[in-house]
């Protein structure tokens, strides 16, 4: 077998210097730019080549393979000519040449018991480990480390502390890691000898304009502390609900944009008890065209059609083109949303819309990435002398939130009369 030189950052070689099946778990954390997912892809590559592996390569949320680990892999595959040479790279599949290895793409919510029945499996590759479930790892543990030298890499990217992944291999001065023994190094952008510099030219400028919990959170590797600007940021989190008949809702949310903001839309539920809140849908896009509204927001929050929407008020001529029964030139009540109603706006609806948010624990989906970020960043104005947080609301990163606001007004309404009646009875 001929010989091949393969660079990788020296925080790696401690971690791939064990021969393959002497440890169980291997894996890296950090923030952006580190070069860790390019890496392990680059060494499961490798393995694939000098071993006949199934290569299992799973995320928490996995619509399609583009959200997989496939494209990191091509580009690992890519950067070495003779690896390249070695593998069949398809739109969704990646085969070996030389022997029988192939790779697997799944993804684990919704999909636990395919990845169950999966047998034989080598190698497994964890991405995105933040985001998967207690429930999942224990499902995927017992699965794929069936097989003699079977191994599982975890990669992940820090968001809460005590979170499935960070109790398996990182623990706590109170609570030691579960696999004490397995290989994991910290990796940040600066441990990455081919930092991009296009990213670094981004960190310099969110080094200059984030606040400083967000930017080590993204870039230190950092657990996510909420700023204390943050109007919402210490009233969420992110999780997986499963809502039955026992909840209430759907309730539905619009906020308009076109040129630079985008349309969003939320789908929200409340818990049997009242003291949770549920985002599991989210649709957005800069520049949607009226016409096209319905059929996308269709597409992203199914069913949204047959349950009322309430929509940004300040549009009243796109909530009647929307609203219609049926259309111009014979357009069928499909391409229509029929249910949609304006949110009734005043003086201080925006302020006692987010006190409403506040009496509920809100969680949030793990795909409902633009939620999440606007939940992050929709802040109070801080004075820039002084760091004193200000009472006044800073106009940004809110249309999903907005949305969310609107999708919640007649609950807050029906809630407020309930109290009216208590004080009146008393």
């Amino acid at each position: 077998m001929s010989n091949a030189n393969v660079a990788l950052p020296a925080k790696l070689i401690p971690v791939f210097t064990p021969a393959r099946g002497t440890v169980q778990y291997r894996g890296a954390w950090g923030g952006r730019g580190s070069g860790k997912s390019m890496n392990f892809a680059k060494m499961a590559a490798i393995w694939g080549v000098v071993y006949p592996l199934r290569i299992l390569c799973v995320r928490e949320i996995q619509a399609s393979i583009k959200e997989s680990f496939h494209a990191e892999l091509k580009a690992a595959i890519e950067s070495e000519p003779w690896l390249a040479n070695a593998y069949d790279v398809g739109k969704d599949y990646l085969r070996s040449k030389v022997n029988s290895t192939e790779f697997l793409f799944k993804g684990l919510y919704a999909n636990l018991n395919g990845v169950k029945s999966t047998a034989k499996v080598g190698l497994t590759i964890v991405e995105e480990a933040e985001d998967v479930s207690e429930d999942a790892w224990l499902a995927l543990e017992a699965t794929v480390l069936r097989e003699p030298q079977a191994e599982l890499w975890a990669l992940w990217n820090p968001k809460l502390e005590g979170s499935p992944v960070d109790l398996r291999f990182r623990g706590s001065p109170e609570k030691p890691a579960m696999y004490p023994t397995a290989l994991i190094a910290e990796m940040n952008y600066r441990d990455n000898p081919w930092f991009p510099a296009g990213l670094e030219t981004l960190r310099l400028a969110q080094r200059a304009t984030l606040d400083p919990e967000t930017y080590s959170w993204i870039w230190e590797g950092a657990y996510l502390k909420k700023s204390k600007a943050s109007i919402l940021g210490r009233h969420w989190q992110e999780g997986l609900r499963f809502p039955d008949d026992t909840w209430l809702g759907p309730y539905h949310g619009l906020d308009f944009g076109y040129a630079q903001d985008p349309t969003a839309a939320v789908r929200c539920w409340i818990s049997p008890d009242e003291t949770e809140l549920y985002i599991d849908r989210e649709a957005g896009k800069v520049g949607l065209d009226l016409d096209d509204t319905a059929k996308f927001l269709k597409e992203h929050v199914p069913g949204i059609e047959k349950h009322g929407i309430i929509a940004d008020s300040a549009r009243p001529e796109s909530i009647a083109h929307l609203a219609r029964a049926k259309g111009p030139n014979g357009l069928n009540k499909a391409d229509y949303l029929p249910q949609i109603e304006g949110a009734v706006k005043g003086k201080g609806s925006v302020e006692d819309g987010l006190d409403h948010l506040k009496t509920y624990r809100i969680v949030v989906h793990p795909a409902c990435k633009e939620v999440q970020n606007e939940l992050l960043k929709y802040s109070y104005k801080v004075d820039r002398l002084t760091g004193e947080v200000l009472p006044v609301i800073v106009d940004k990163f809110n249309h999903y939130i907005d949305a969310l606001r609107y999708s919640l007004e007649k609950v807050m309404k029906a809630k407020g009369n309930q109290i009216g009646m208590l004080l009146k009875r008393r």
